[in-house]
Formats: C-alpha cells, structure tokens, sequence
C-alpha cells in the first residue's frame, strides 16, 4: 500500500552486533589489524572403543580409573590418620633419658677376694651409654647389621623397602609374611623394647618374661601399632636419641641389657673401646642373643660376626684390611666370662644372701666375695681329671668339693660334674647324705674335751647294744674284723667303729650331739648309739665348715661367701662379713690341737695315704656309709679345709669305692694345684707324751663295768692316765 505515494524504505533485519565507529587516524599512527572473534571451545568428544580389542580394554580402564581413585583418597585418609595417632603418641612420649634403662628389676654383679667380676645374675646394665660415644665400630656395626638407610632423609621410622623384602621372603618360606625375618628398622625394634609405650605392671603379669614375650608377638595389629609408633618416635626424638635408647636396651643374651653391660660381661671392657671384631659380635647377638651368646656358643657367636664383617665391608664401614684382621683374630671371651657366671659358687652367694639385695631385688648391686678364682679352677680342673681318668666312662655317679679357710671363707665350690652349670642342684649345699665315719672326729673331740688322752684304750671285741623297742644291735667294722685293744689315735686312724661306738657311750650321746651341733652338724642327728656311725646326715658344706672348726682351734664356724654388699656407684657398704666366720668355743683349744694330731695319723699311716703330699702336714678324715652309698673325704693343711663327696644322685651303692679311694684322690688333685708354689704351713697340733700304762675302756652289752669307769675317770682327774 501506498498511501502517500512516497516511496519507502525497504524492510531489514536488525543487525545482532553493532559495529564499532571507526577511530580517528591520528598523525603517525598506523592502524592495528583488529582482533579475531574469540571462538566456544568444543566439547572433547569421548572416545569410542575400537574394534573387539578396545571393547576388552574397556573394563580395566575403567577398573584403574576407579582403583586410582579409590587409592588415593584411602591413601589420604589413611595417612592423615596415621600423621594423628603419631602426633598422638609423640605428645605422650616422655624425654629420651627417661627410657634409656628399662628394666623393672635390679641386677647383682659379684667380684671375688682380689675385687675381679666374676659372676653376674639379673638382667645387668653396665651404665648408660650414648649413640656419640661408643666405639665407632660398634654404631657401625648396628647401623650396617639393623638398618643401613636409619639415617637417610626419607627414613621417617619405616624401611618400607626392607619390610616388604621380609614379607615376601615370610610368604615364600612358610606362607605366613608376619611370621619369620624381620625388616623392621632400628626405630621400629625400639618401639617394640618400649612395649609401644605399655609399662610393666605387675599385679597384670605372671612374670616380667610373660611381660616381654607379649610385646615381642607379630600381628598385623601390633605392626600397625609399631609403625605409628615408630612414627611418633621419629616426630619426638632425633636420629641420635632413637640410636641412644637401642644401644641401652636391646638384650644382647647372658643377662645383658644394652651394649655397655654386654661388652662388659663378653669382653671386661666398657662399649666405647670395642674392637671391629668385638662390635661384629655384639651387634650379631640382637638376631638371636640367647642362641648366639658366646658364653653359650662361642664358635656360632664368631660364624655370626664374620658375616657382620662382610656387611660392614660392604657398606664401607672397613677397609678390606680391617675386615681381613677382623675376620683373622675373631672376638673371644674374657677370662671371667669363660668362668659361666661363677656356677654353682654364685647360685650359693645368690640362695645365702639377703634376699631383697639378691634374688628379688630392685637395685644394682654389687656384692664382694671370698671366692678365689685360682682355687676354684684348681677344683674343677681335679674333678674333671680324676673323672675322666679313674671313673668308667659313662659312670652317673657325682661328685662335690668345697675349700674353705680356717675362718670359714669358703674360696671354691664345685656342686657337680657340669662345673658350668648355673641354677643346678648343688650337690655342696644342698645333698643331705649320711657322714659315715666321717663324723668320728666329733667323738674323739667330745672325749679329749672331758681330758681323755689320744693314746687311751679302747676294746675293738665283737659287742651288742640293746635299743629300745629293737632287737640288740651288734654292728662290725668296716673289715669285719676285731683288733682288741687298741689306743685312739690308732682306732681313728683305721676307723674302727667298735671303738667309736665305745667312747660315744662311755662320754655320752648328748655331749657327741652337743659338740657335733656346736661345729654346724645340725639336724636330726640319730638319738641311739648309731649316732658314732654317722647315721645322721648331713651337707657338704656343713661338714667342710666342722672340720675349720677343728683347724681354728676349737670354735664354731659359720661358712660364708659374702664380705662386703653394695649399691653400684656407691662406695659406702650396706652390709659386710663381719657378723659371720669364726663363732664361740666349742672345745678346749688343746683338745682341737690333739684331734688334729690324731687326724694326721690318718693320712700318714691310716685310711687316707693316698692324700699325702710331700713336705705338707695334713689332717684327715675318711668316711663311707653303710651299703657304701656315700663316700667322704674331708682334710685341712694349715691354711685351707678342703671337703669331697662322692655318691649317685638317686642313692645307688658306688662300686668298689670308700673314702680313702676316689675320693681321697680328688681331694689331693685339688690341693696339689691350690698348694703349687707355696711354702708349706705347719699344722696347729699338739703332740702328747705318750704314758707309761693306760686304761682300757670296754663296753659289754652296751654298760661298762661301773668301777672300770671310776678307775678311769679317777685317773683322767689325777692325771696318771
């Protein structure tokens, strides 16, 4: 349409973008070429499988994009978790000194007369010892043995490498990976020493060992538990510190807590002047420290250390010549660690002392005591000779010594054939065995006490002695044969037991009883006339320890190993000797000196000759019990009383053998060794006049005639017997 008849402008669409005006040119500028229009970026388009094979690729690539995702969120958490139980336990743990020592009991160390160790019993700690300070050798020797990458940056208490090496190997051996080698680092095995953090409680143990075993199970709980805390560790302490506390309570067998008591107790020589060879074994004992222990094994403990030299060369901690020498002259045991703990001695001063300052105590201490070490391997070397030589071979039977001093210091024990043997029955102190005739000296002693004379007479005839409630006893000597008169000192001499029984009637039972208890022969001692026979029983010691009192000149003895008990690191003693060894008067000192000229009459010319050793004086007694089931021989020079006993553990009869024979042989075996050297010491003996004419004692149907009696006391009284 029209309508005006103008003509219009024809219809278009609106323009979507203005255009922008055009700019001024100015002077001296050139135009810039305008902008490209910015362009949407396209959606990438997914990739579509390709053939069958994309289409079987498909699902695991989908598996491992799940399996990422899955792994590092676990991871994630799993770490954050683990970064907070860490923070946790290391905000609880306590100063590093405080963990150095452990050990919820106290140790004992024991030195011998000239102040030597000799003997060690709890789990010792030989001081506190620092990772800086030891012998370089040694914290090498650790280092290259436990953990060889401990102090590299990225060790954050975990060798996650050597774990799971040890795993597998676990897996491969006996399908169990948490069972078998181990891999846990340095700061792992610590973690496990510290019981991850639980104190030992002992109201919640059977035993401190019931204790430990627990902390050492491997469970996939406890490893969890040990890695989070070795984590923590590593959060608290430093490398050193860590290292520190390893040194100080890693258990390296023989009792040894820490690598300052174990160099002591193998080597008599402090941690920090270890040798390669010495600190190649000590850091070999932490695989296996009761079965490598050279005191139990010496040649495992150096197969063990040679293969720490080759680690240690491998990681150049050697040189090859160090390694060679090392190899060459492998480490070996100190004089007093070749001594196993001191035996059967140790156990007696352990069982005798205090208890709370040894057996349960809570302390380090340190005990002195009488024991002479060159004594002591005098008697074992004797008994292991005479053993070896005299006794058939495969022979059950035992065999104790013991050597003690006038005073009652007893200066060795030997309470078995395992001279090495620690926590066994002693044979010394604790086997009660008839005496035999070796407790005729008591009744000779109660009747030359009254004033009889060695040289009074005495009826060896055939004799019966009524007991009550029991047919009439007629016992017979040894030889079954009867001599008739015979003086004392000749009965003693032979052992005779007719005149032994004779005299312990004629003076009374009760005084024998008396004199024997007052010397240390307690116990049940037999109420007939039995009693001369030795009947009653008796220990080792016990006997040993009567015959000092006859040396010392009539007084009581007590038999001791302790002299002096302190606290380590203290020099003021708790307690000392001075309460034990020689006690009251028993008998006169001329009856003791007598007795011990009657005594020498046995072994010059009696049942023990074959204990004489020229140029020495020697006392004596032998004594073998009826069915020959104990055989005794106890003797004294004058310095030392030396006691031995010879029988079967279940009682058995010996074969062929009395005091005067083995016995005797042991007995001088011993001393030739202990007495090598010395000048030899006179007896304290008196010699009596022999007299014109004596009385003789007799005994018929156990009541001597009344007036024999008189006769005999009057002329004791008077002095003409």
């Amino acid at each position: 349409m029209s309508g005006n008849g103008k003509k219009r402008t024809p219809l278009v669409a609106d323009k979507r973008y203005t255009a922008k005006p055009a700019a001024k040119k100015a002077t001296g500028q050139s135009k810039k070429p305008a902008k490209p229009a910015a362009r949407r970026k396209a959606a990438p388009k997914r990739a579509k499988p390709r053939g069958v094979i994309g289409w079987i690729l498909a699902p695991f690539r989908w598996m491992i994009r799940l399996i990422w995702a899955l792994s590092w969120r676990v991871g994630l958490v799993t770490g954050l978790i683990i970064g907070g139980f860490s923070l946790y336990f290391a905000s609880q743990l306590p100063d590093a000194s405080e963990l150095i020592d452990g050990r919820t009991r106290g140790s004992v160390t024991m030195t011998d007369v000239s102040g030597s160790v000799f003997a060690w019993r709890g789990d010792q700690f030989g001081g506190m010892v620092e990772a800086g300070t030891v012998s370089p050798h040694l914290r090498n020797a650790v280092i290259a043995t436990e953990d060889k990458r401990f102090f590299a940056f990225y060790h954050i208490g975990i060798d996650f490498y050597a774990t799971t090496a040890a795993m597998v190997r676990n897996y491969r051996s006996g399908g169990n990976p948490l069972s078998g080698a181990g891999g846990s680092s340095i700061t792992q095995q610590t973690a496990k020493l510290l019981c991850y953090g639980q104190p030992f409680v002992p109201s919640e143990w059977d035993s401190e060992a019931a204790y430990e075993a627990d902390c050492r199970r491997t469970t996939l709980r406890r490893k969890i538990k040990e890695a989070v805390y070795a984590i923590g560790m590593e959060i608290k302490y430093t490398k050193e510190e860590i290292l520190t506390i390893y040194l100080n309570r890693a258990y390296l067998g023989a009792g040894s807590r820490g690598f300052e008591a174990a160099a002591q107790r193998y080597f008599g020589i402090s941690a920090a002047e270890v040798n390669p060879a010495q600190a190649a074994m000590l850091a070999g004992l932490l695989t296996a420290p009761s079965a490598n222990a050279p005191t139990r094994n010496l040649q495992r403990a150096q197969d063990r250390a040679s293969v720490v030299v080759g680690l240690m060369e491998a990681q150049a901690y050697l040189t090859p010549e160090q390694a060679r020498d090392a190899r060459l002259n492998p480490a070996t045991l100190s004089d007093a660690a070749r001594a196993r703990s001191g035996g059967f001695f140790a156990d007696w001063v352990m069982d005798s002392g205090p208890e709370f300052f040894t057996r349960n105590t809570t302390e380090d201490v340190i005990i002195r005591t009488t024991l002479d070490q060159r004594i002591q391997t005098a008697a074992e070397q004797a008994l292991l000779q005479v053993f070896e030589n005299e006794v058939r071979e495969g022979s059950e039977a035992q065999a104790a010594i013991v050597v003690m001093s006038a005073d009652g210091a007893v200066r060795a024990m030997v309470g078995g054939r395992n001279i090495s043997a620690t926590g066994a029955f002693n044979r010394a102190t604790q086997a009660l065995r008839q005496t035999g005739s070796a407790f005729k000296p008591f009744i000779y002693a109660a009747a030359l006490d009254l004033g009889m004379s060695p040289y009074g007479m005495i009826d060896d005839a055939p004799t019966c002695w009524q007991r009550r409630g029991s047919p009439q006893w007629c016992p017979e000597n040894y030889d079954r044969e009867f001599v008739g008169p015979v003086s004392m000192v000749d009965a003693l001499a032979t052992s005779r037991n007719i005149p032994a029984i004779v005299v312990s009637e004629e003076v009374g039972r009760e005084l024998v009883r008396n004199v024997a208890a007052g010397f240390g022969i307690e116990g049940d001692l037999a109420a007939g006339p039995a009693l001369a026979l030795g009947v009653s029983e008796s220990t080792l010691l016990d006997m040993t320890g009567a015959f000092a009192g006859i040396l010392n000149g009539g007084s009581a003895v007590t038999p001791y190993g302790l002299t002096e008990l302190r606290f380590m690191g203290d020099d003021t003693p708790l307690m000392d000797a001075q309460d034990v060894g020689i006690g009251e008067r028993i008998i006169r000192q001329e009856a003791a000196r007598q007795l011990t000229w009657m005594m020498t009459k046995v072994v010059e010319e009696g049942t023990g000759t074959r204990a004489r050793i020229d140029g020495w004086q020697i006392a004596a007694k032998t004594g073998t019990t009826q069915g020959s089931r104990d055989a005794w021989f106890i003797g004294f020079t004058g310095d030392y009383v030396t006691g031995v006993w010879m029988g079967y553990d279940d009682n058995r009869r010996l074969t062929g053998v009395t005091g005067g024979g083995l016995p005797a042989t042991i007995w001088r075996e011993t001393m030739l060794r202990v007495l090598s050297g010395q000048q030899p010491t006179p007896l304290p003996m008196s010699i009596p006049e022999r007299p014109f004419a004596t009385g003789v004692l007799e005994s018929q149907g156990g009541e001597a005639p009344a007036q024999d009696i008189l006769n005999l006391l009057d002329s004791i009284l008077t002095g003409t017997n």
